[in-house]
């Protein structure tokens, strides 16, 4: 049976033969295997060129940034599902992986998607980034929605990842139109928001990746890869010392029940 579209059956990222494996037009074993680094081939696998060095520069920072955060949400699931199937990594990795949605983690790509969409504004206003900016925060705050990648429940006075993150983007020369979208914001949304609202790294990584040439619909995929790692040193972790149990059992302990108490059948 015929499903979706079928007038393309192509790929340009990979192939192989008897002989050899070929990636992104680079003899695998030849010219990737030992010669490049993984954010190199990570650029390269997802953006179809080598990275400049620039490129690479604040990729790697990005990755590095997001990797890990302590017991986050991700991690907890993570660690619970291997605790429960000791034998199921790859179980145990996918549960952390699917609990980066648009709050946490993921959020990277919402909150480039919206520099992304005011920039857009902008170019169709005259290209007044500042006037976006205030246009944009305006129609949030009527909403009473929430602004990208800015604020942070524990770094309230400033997320100190994304502060590193511009300031390597600046000393690359790296940092462009999108940073500059997000300096706006970070500058404008207290005043129009009326209250704090410091740049989090879920707004810096797509502001200093989209300026150096990352794809904005591939965004979601450098929290996903950096999460990656910070989870299999949680999963090691826990298959040596178990807190799985642990943090479920404060979860029941913290969680009082308020549904319909039970009928007691007479003469209890």
């Amino acid at each position: 049976m015929r499903i979706g579209k079928q007038d393309q059956p192509y790929t340009a990222i990979a192939t192989s033969d008897a002989d050899s494996i070929t990636v992104r037009g680079h003899d695998l074993c030849d010219e990737l295997i030992g010669k490049i680094d993984f954010s190199d081939h990570f650029w390269l696998l997802v953006m179809g060129a080598r990275p400049t060095p620039e490129q690479r520069a604040i990729l790697d920072a990005c990755l590095v940034a997001i990797a890990e955060h302590g017991l986050v949400p991700s991690v907890q699931a993570a660690r619970m599902t291997l605790a429960a199937g000791p034998d199921a990594w790859q179980g145990a990795m996918a549960a952390g992986l699917l609990g980066m949605g648009s709050v946490v983690a993921g959020s990277t790509e919402s909150a480039g998607r919206y520099l992304e969409e005011i920039r857009v504004a902008a170019d169709a206003e005259g290209g007044d980034d500042s006037a976006a900016v205030r246009a944009s925060l305006t129609a949030l705050k009527a909403r009473k929605a929430k602004v990208p990648g800015l604020g942070h429940p524990q770094h309230s006075t400033g997320d100190p990842r994304a502060n590193r993150l511009i300031e390597l983007a600046d000393s690359h020369g790296v940092s462009g139109r999108y940073v500059g979208i997000l300096r706006q914001l970070g500058a404008q949304a207290p005043e129009v928001m009326g209250r704090p609202l410091p740049v989090n790294v879920s707004g810096a990584i797509p502001a200093v990746l989209l300026d150096v040439g990352w794809s904005v619909n591939a965004l979601k995929a450098v929290p996903l890869v950096a999460r990656a790692a910070g989870i299999t040193a949680h999963l090691l972790e826990e298959s040596q010392r178990s807190i799985g149990f642990v943090m479920s059992q404060h979860a029941d302990e913290a969680i009082d029940y308020d549904g319909v108490p039970a009928q007691r059948r007479k003469g209890e």
